[in-house]
């Protein structure tokens, strides 16, 4: 919880609406009733793991295309069981927030279609 609200602080001080969830099934309840522009999933996470819950928002045709960047503390992610299961990118803990926020910019512009500065 500590770090998810450290990543809700500094994306809100960003300007961005933030949603939490605390485990897999709970975001996956968000994300049908509300779907995001963005997600950022943790991929060690209590009842299902981060890749099980991207596969699972992947194969829902009731949800939008949303992107989602992964999160984890592995020195080395399980890449390609990531981009298998739909995820779009990876960043490691402890997280560089510059990087964090450059990618989420990013992502949305390319869901937009707008062009990154």
């Amino acid at each position: 919880m500590d770090n998810l609200f450290l990543l809700q602080t500094v994306l809100e001080a960003e300007g961005y609406d933030v949603e939490l969830a605390d485990n897999g099934q709970a975001a996956l309840t968000k994300v049908q009733s509300s779907p995001p522009d963005l997600i950022l999933l943790d991929v060690m996470m209590p009842d299902m793991n981060g890749y099980e819950v991207t596969q699972r928002i992947r194969q829902n045709p009731e949800v939008p295309y949303i992107p989602i960047l992964l999160v984890t503390a592995y020195e080395e992610p399980k890449v390609v069981e990531g981009l298998n299961s739909g995820a779009n990118d990876f960043i490691r803990k402890p997280i560089d927030f510059d990087e964090l926020l450059a990618r989420v910019r990013a992502f949305l512009c390319l869901r937009e279609g707008v062009q990154v500065d």
